[in-house]
């Protein structure tokens, strides 16, 4: 294993507990995206391009605009 997995390994590790420690919905949207990208690097690292695109598409694309899209339906439906 190379220092360069270690640290994919490492980054992938530091985002995945910030991700759970986060409180606030908006806050952890942004580290679950770091997370996200984190995966992606890993993927890459690991001989995986094809999943590191997909990942890449899904975690920071698909998965906050789907989120955002929740917490601005719930926050206005709160106001009403």
């Amino acid at each position: 294993m190379t220092p360069l997995h270690l640290a994919a390994l490492a980054a992938v590790a530091l985002t995945g507990t910030a991700t759970v420690l986060t409180r606030n919905p908006l806050r952890q949207l942004i580290v679950a995206g770091f997370f996200g990208v984190s995966l992606a690097v890993l993927f890459l690292v690991f001989g995986a391009p094809d999943v590191a695109l997909s990942e890449i598409v899904v975690a920071t694309v698909a998965v906050p605009l789907m989120v955002l899209l929740t917490l601005a339906k719930l926050r206005r439906d709160d106001r009403s």
